[in-house]
């Protein structure tokens, strides 16, 4: 029932009451838009499923549009006269949440908080309903769950559209990189272009087993804007047979636009791509935790053990002497699908020994660190485990002594303090550093008084 796919941009300047002269500068999107409210029409949707990332995200949850109808307008970009009023799919809402709660999936009607229209989903359908207005809509936002979680809301979409028997057109709704140009909104970096081209062969090719594939560091120094909206798409045409063609892709203003159709062309069991990754995953976990050390192998069991049964793990039998006699601080990270699952430390020793530390930290990385939901039984043959063997911390005056790839930081002020580790994905200069470490300790960077430590680690990782 999923009759075919949009992946449309979301730039308020392609609106020509807002754009004004700047349209004249994306003419191949504001074609491509029109040649895909065309093709919306030809597929002539009952209902309109839209993902957009400006809708509103929970961290741990998806939020689903309530309601019966919705407005919005864009008087934030100076046209408050171009106005939006839709009618909401109820009965497709009311299953798709239901389905959501059978299947205990985070996604819901429950946190709807914000019933105005945003501009990521506005800005397409301003085109669409220019040539097709007959439909009814469907509005999810994004969250900052796993990718995989974004590919099964999108099974769970399809399986709405099978069960309510409704002709369902996808709309993700997602703008490329943000800094393709030095004269754009966040300046120039490399990964703009990089992630650009890379994400515009996946989607033109329908690739959409690649989509797992791109690195935490790619997507956050791209400053991407809808690869989660797009994965959502990816789930919503599970084991399904799709003709792709892309319309356009241009940056005009240092931020990616591209636009591409989906065509539905029958089933295709081979395209299992969520199936396929979590099959690959489990083995590559697997192999690579044959090949981890003693202080990675205690973390993991300690919180296999915990999620498993509840229990604390005993201090297994022949551990090397520097775990069991020596102290030291330790944090213990958990990465599910290259994102950060949980990570919990101590900065000094708490306990009588490394390895009681770890068997600590491990527990409460995996069950007790607020940012996270505590780690399900299925989750742990994805986990991938670092253990973080801290060093003395030492004053430094300035943060000329700092290096990010040798030393964490400590940032602290009275009470207030924050710790970052080295060597992380996407930190590469001091600046960030300490800004990320102020931000946890709820410090500002320009703020005087702060106190800088630095430490130095022995990672442990497979």
């Amino acid at each position: 029932m999923i009759v075919g796919a949009l992946v449309l941009p979301h730039p308020p300047a392609a609106v020509p009451e807002i754009g004004y002269r700047d349209t004249e500068c994306m003419q191949a999107t504001e074609e491509a838009y029109r040649k895909a409210a065309g093709f919306a029409a030809a597929k002539a949707p009952e209902t309109i499923v839209v993902s957009s990332p400006h809708a509103l995200a929970y961290r741990d949850y998806f939020n689903i549009s309530g309601g019966r109808t919705a407005d919005g307008d864009f008087g934030k970009f100076r046209a408050p006269g171009v106005k939006f009023h839709v009618e909401y799919d109820t009965d497709f809402v009311g299953t798709l949440a239901g389905l959501c709660e059978k299947e205990h999936f985070p996604a819901g009607t429950d946190y709807d908080r914000e019933p105005e229209l945003d501009h990521g989903t506005m800005v397409p359908l301003y085109f669409i309903r220019k040539a097709y207005p007959d439909f009814k809509l469907v509005r999810i936002g994004l969250s900052g769950l796993s990718l995989r979680e974004h590919y099964r809301l999108g099974q769970l979409i399809q399986e709405t559209a099978q069960i309510t028997g409704r002709r369902v057109l996808f709309l993700s709704s997602g703008d490329l990189s943000h800094c393709q140009k030095a004269s754009g909104p966040y300046g120039y970096r490399e990964e703009g272009p990089e992630y650009d081209r890379r994400i515009m062969e996946d989607l033109g090719g329908g690739h959409f087993g690649n989509l797992f594939a791109y690195p935490e560091g790619l997507l956050s120094k791209s400053m991407e804007c809808g690869h989660r909206s797009f994965v959502i798409m990816a789930g919503a045409l599970d084991q399904t047979a799709v003709k792709a063609e892309v319309l356009s892709h241009e940056a005009p203003f240092g931020v990616g636009y591209g636009v591409v159709t989906y065509t539905a062309a029958g089933e295709d069991p081979e395209r299992n791509f969520l199936e396929r990754f979590e099959s690959d995953e489990k083995a590559r976990v697997l192999n690579e935790s044959r090949r981890e050390d003693a202080y990675v192998a205690l973390a993991r069991k300690s919180a296999a053990c915990w999620v498993r049964e509840r229990r604390v793990l005993p201090l297994p039998e022949g551990l090397p002497d520097d775990m069991r006699k020596r102290k030291a601080g330790v944090f213990v990270s958990l990465h599910e699908d290259g994102q950060l699952r949980g990570c919990i430390g101590t900065i000094r020793p708490v306990q009588d020994s490394i390895a009681e530390e770890i068997v600590q930290n491990a527990i409460s990385a995996a069950s007790r660190d607020p940012r996270f939901e505590a780690v399900q039984e299925e989750e742990l043959a994805y986990l991938e485990i670092s253990v973080d063997v801290l060093g003395v911390p030492e004053e430094v005056l300035d943060a000329s002594a700092l290096d990010p790839q040798r030393y964490g930081v400590i940032c602290s002020k009275g009470v207030k303090q924050g710790l970052l580790l080295p060597r992380l994905e996407g930190v590469d200069t001091v600046e960030e550093q300490i800004r990320i470490a102020c931000r946890k300790a709820g410090l500002s960077p320009e703020e005087g008084g702060i106190r800088l430590q630095r430490f130095e680690v022995v990672r442990h990782e497979a």
